[in-house]
């Protein structure tokens, strides 16, 4: 039971470092909303996307970000998740050229209205990157 729980524990602190990297501030606020309403979900949240997921070895974080900036576009119904990856994308080295390519691209397989919602809220995260860099310049 100790290992078990030592296991436990370690998968989280790698998924709470996955998260710092990836999403910052963003990640850590969505896991924090959930403390009072599913503390247990907020958990798992870290533990397997964080912690097993994006810890893995094969992609790197920036080819990690380009498919989930894809496969939640094409959702077309996560929006608030879409913006966290966006950026996310532009944390781990992705340009704002790069993801509105990536958002574009799913027109074709997701159809207009999902790109148009895509664009639409990347354009909202990269003003809001814009006017914090502007109220706190380097």
């Amino acid at each position: 039971m100790t290992q078990q729980l030592s296991d436990q524990q370690e998968r989280y602190a790698r998924g709470l470092r996955a998260l710092s990297a990836i999403d910052g501030e963003a990640g850590h606020k969505v896991v924090d909303s959930l403390a009072d309403i599913a503390p247990d979900f907020a958990r798992y949240l870290v533990e397997f996307p964080f912690g097993d997921i994006y810890s893995r070895p094969g992609l790197d974080l920036r080819a990690r970000e380009i498919a989930t900036i894809a496969a939640l576009t094409a959702m077309g119904n996560a929006a608030p998740q879409l913006k966290v990856h966006i950026e996310a994308g532009l944390n781990v080295g992705l340009s704002r050229d790069e993801i509105s390519e990536i958002i574009m691209q799913m027109a074709v397989y997701a159809g207009f209205p999902a790109a148009l919602n895509g664009l639409f809220a990347a354009k909202e995260v990269f003003a809001a990157r814009a006017a914090a860099s502007q109220d706190h310049p380097a």
